[in-house]
């Protein structure tokens, strides 16, 4: 339980999901100024990676490094200083299965790289690599409510520390037999970057609470979709509260029956 409101600034937002390849692409059809048409998610190149490392990135490193590159870019902030919380439903989907079927036949013999991208920290120390970053490092699980659970982290950090966290919540798909019991369509992810202070770069600030409501749903129906769909969409609801410059409260999904109530002020 949440004793006293968590609160912080957002300075940086990156996100990057099936039919919405950056924020301000995003920020338009949550607006409702462009329609939403679907497409598969779209992975930069992770090009802060050296070489080496930057050949063996999967799809998860590539965006969770697309959407936390993102937000720090938005908020013309420094990488290398920022504590991070890496929070996601799983590992990775692909390496996972490809780990499956390697120890299902004859040759059991696993690849080195395979393994290590296989585990749930690997995004968190590619960032790591790619920021040369030395600053703490948080990284969760909760299933459907890893964004939520990052969510609070991030902002209990924000609150005792008084320095900026950056958030990345990120969630892969699975491909067959597993996607039959973890129907993730697509890999998606979002980034916040959240300061104590108000800055010039600063867009909203947030105030969390637990509550016991409803979650709020999105209208569009293919939007309510990825929401439900992809873990680390669960953010949409507030996003889209960001795009229109909307306060107010929103509720997000976390682990019921306890919801959490975010009441933003934009700036």
């Amino acid at each position: 339980m949440i004793a006293t409101p968590l609160q912080a600034w957002i300075n940086g937002i990156g996100l990057i999901a099936p039919g919405l390849p950056d924020w301000p692409s995003a920020a338009a059809v949550l607006r409702g100024d462009a329609a939403y048409e679907s497409a598969p998610s779209v992975l930069p190149v992770p090009l802060l990676l050296p070489p080496a490392e930057r050949r063996r990135a999967s799809r998860v490193i590539r965006l969770s490094l697309g959407v936390g590159q993102e937000a720090v870019t938005h908020a013309g902030a420094d990488a290398s200083t920022l504590a991070t919380v890496f929070a996601a439903s799983g590992a990775d989907g692909h390496n996972c299965h490809s780990l499956c079927e390697q120890l299902a036949g004859e040759d059991r013999q696993i690849s080195p790289t395979r393994f290590h991208n296989s585990v749930h920290n690997a995004a968190a120390g590619y960032w790591g690599i790619a920021t040369r970053s030395m600053a703490p490092c948080q990284v969760l699980g909760a299933f459907d409510a890893s964004f939520g659970a990052g969510l609070l982290d991030a902002l209990a950090q924000v609150a005792l520390d008084g320095q900026p966290v950056l958030l990345v919540a990120y969630d892969s798909e699975y491909p067959e037999p597993l996607h039959a019991k973890r129907d993730t369509p697509d890999c998606g992810g979002v980034a916040l970057l959240l300061s104590a202070q108000r800055s010039e770069a600063s867009l909203a600030s947030i105030t969390v609470t637990p509550s016991r409501a409803p979650a709020d749903v999105l209208e569009d129906a293919a939007l309510e979709g990825l929401r439900q769909h992809i873990p680390a969409m669960r953010a949409l609801p507030l996003l889209q509260r960001l795009a229109r410059g909307a306060a107010g409260p929103v509720v997000l999904d976390y682990l019921a029956p306890m919801q959490l109530r975010v009441e933003m002020q934009s700036c």
